[in-house]
């Protein structure tokens, strides 16, 4: 079955691509609401159309574009969900305007009078709402199928067209028979062309096509050495003795060892041959590359570039024993929003993107205790690489024994000494309290109106300090384990980590995991407390609706890139434990398409949801 999928622009749109996929057994064409006229889809054979969710309101043309001409002329079958839902409502005269009270992320039992869509579900069923305007005031044309404990319209039919919505969200991940009611949906479409008509075989679904990519670059393949020590490494003391020294270095800290995160440190910097630091301005679409004294600019988006580069290189030989095999080490900043969907609207002071390739690191396995060296050369560098892992292993051995301070040990070594004491410095909050106030109401009255279902509301506080980032962060490991804790040191710049959530893993077989975080309580004094405060954080209506809105959100963002039926939530709503905070934290896997990359990946990622608030798009 060949079907239209107009997208609205929504953060939710590929979770309905995929339930159609496996509901239909063919994926459908995904368009969205700008990107063609009514004309040139009115007679492109679909056997039936679906209008997604949306952000805005149907009497707004900007915000449901070609969605209402579908509605008004189709002549196949057409199902709304939320945005299509009230799409159908307007243009047959029905009233929409806003709900009671806005609602995101709230599972409801919805009742319904089993017929077509609802045929063989249950009534009461439970569903996703994620909605701030609702349809109300049916004409005669308009019936209502389905409706909530207070009587709001969940579900419509035309009595005369093939036209069928819904404002709950079939395609959520707590709704319940949602691939039933789309298989219904199917069966009606069926009996609409009642077989007197077969599509042609479907083209390519937009949504499937790879993106155009810049012609790889001559293939550079590379050796590995490994060569694994024989005495025990401490990673901090380590990274003191070879890499603080450095211009750049990094120290990616899985020191935690929290159970279900990483159990590995990488630790290196920029001084072997073949590395390289690249940075990116987003304003002026510049790519600076500098390299063995050497510097250039390129002309291209960043995440172009990082694909270009990592396809044309290669490592000889089998697959390492870890996760990272060398290659790229920084951070991506939101700014870079502009690449992946987002608008060009606020320059940042720093880089936009900062990666270092690394061809040299160290490899701390804390579970095993055990540490390796790994260096990557080409003909003309084997000897060089040969040479570091024999000096670096020289090195880390006169380390033994070496104590970091006379001090008691701690789970993150040993307890640092107090600093000398400084004046508290001057903190700038770029918005005050009033003004921050302000920003909340308004985003508040954005989501009433239907323009988001959730913001994410930051702020940015500054000072005028002398710091050392060293030191900074061997404190902030100590005050605040975390299982993806960090330290980046690029020139003048410096980036301290400890963060809990993992946005994005994607391993050699394609697997690709996304842990998002929302709902956090500190960890209380007595031991009943703490259960208490973790419990309660289990059970609060608004960090578990604020969670599902970003595990829906991500769904999609993998939805977009990862094999029909792969994506799945082994883990939802988990409450984990941290040194200082509880947090109710999600798991989200999928599989990526064989066609596709790993920065295809990130790029219908980043960024991530708990920092965008959803749908995405309009939020940021």
């Amino acid at each position: 079955m060949k079907s239209l999928l107009i997208d609205n622009y929504d953060s939710f749109t590929f979770n309905l691509y995929q339930l159609i996929a496996e509901v239909n057994g063919v994926a459908p064409e995904v368009v969205r609401n700008d990107e063609v006229g009514w004309s040139d889809l009115a007679n492109a054979g679909f056997d039936n159309i679906v209008v997604s969710p949306g952000p805005g309101r149907p009497q707004r043309a900007a915000d449901v574009g070609l969605s209402m001409a579908a509605i008004r002329h189709s002549r196949v079958p057409l199902l709304g969900v939320c945005l299509g839902h009230q799409g159908i409502g307007h243009a047959y005269g029905a009233v929409v305007g806003h709900a009671p009270e806005p609602v995101h992320g709230r599972v409801d039992k919805i009742h319904h009078d089993g017929s077509e869509l609802f045929a063989g579900i249950p009534s009461p069923f439970a569903a996703v709402r994620y909605h701030s305007l609702a349809v109300d005031a049916l004409p005669w044309v308009l019936q209502r199928s389905a409706w909530c404990d207070d009587g709001l319209v969940m579900g419509l039919r035309h009595r005369t067209r093939p036209l069928w919505g819904v404002q709950f969200h079939p395609e959520s991940i707590c709704t319940e028979h949602g691939a039933t009611l789309l298989d219904n949906f199917r069966q009606l479409t069926e009996r609409w062309h009642g077989g007197r008509r077969r599509s042609p075989p479907p083209r390519t679904a937009v949504a499937a096509a790879a993106p155009e990519r810049q012609p790889a670059l001559g293939e550079q393949r590379f050796g590995v050495h490994t060569r694994k020590l024989d005495v025990p490494v401490d990673a901090e003391q380590a990274y003191l003795e070879l890499f603080a020294g450095a211009r750049r270095s990094f120290w990616l800290d899985g020191g935690a060892q929290i159970a279900g995160s990483s159990r590995l440190s990488y630790l290196g910097d920029d001084t072997g041959p073949h590395a390289e630091y690249v940075t990116h301005d987003v304003e002026h679409g510049t790519v600076l590359v500098e390299s063995q004294g050497h510097s250039h600019y390129q002309q291209l988006p960043f995440l172009d570039y990082l694909d270009t580069q990592l396809r044309s290189r290669h490592l000889d030989g089998d697959t390492l024993a870890w996760n990272f095999d060398l290659g790229y080490v920084g951070f991506l900043g939101y700014e870079l929003k502009a690449e992946c969907g987002g608008r060009r609207c606020h320059p940042a002071a720093t880089p936009d993107a900062a990666m270092l390739f690394a061809d040299r690191m160290l490899v701390v396995d804390h579970s095993a205790g055990s540490t390796w060296l790994v260096a990557l050369s080409q003909p003309a560098t084997h000897q060089q690489a040969q040479r570091w892992l024999h000096e670096t292993q020289r090195r880390l051995r006169q380390l033994v024994g070496r104590p970091l301070w006379p001090a008691p040990a701690t789970a993150m070594g040993p307890t640092m000494p107090t600093p000398a004491p400084v004046a508290a410095p001057a903190w700038r909050f770029r918005h005050d309290a009033e003004s921050y106030r302000g920003l909340v109401a308004a985003c508040q009255h954005e989501i009433r109106d239907g323009e988001s279902y959730e913001l994410c509301l930051t702020n940015t506080i500054t000072a005028d300090v002398r710091v050392d980032p060293v030191q900074a962060y061997r404190h902030l490991r100590r005050a605040n384990p975390a299982p993806y804790a960090a330290l980046l040191r690029f020139g003048e710049l410096s980036v301290l980590s400890s963060s809990p959530e993992r946005f994005l893993r994607i391993d050699s077989t394609g697997e690709v995991e996304s842990k998002p975080i929302k709902g956090t309580r500190r960890r209380a004094g007595t031991r009943a407390d703490d259960l208490a405060a973790r419990d309660e954080l289990a059970n609060s209506e608004k960090d578990l609706a604020e969670n599902l809105m970003i595990v829906d959100l991500l769904r999609n963002d993998l939805g977009r890139v990862c094999e029909v039926g792969s994506v799945a939530v082994p883990k939802l709503f988990d409450t984990e434990t941290y040194a200082t905070v509880h947090q109710l934290v999600s798991t989200v896997r999928g599989r990526l398409r064989s066609d596709l990359t790993p920065v295809d990946c990130v790029r219908a990622a980043f960024p991530g949801g708990s920092m965008t608030g959803a749908p995405k798009r309009r939020s940021m």
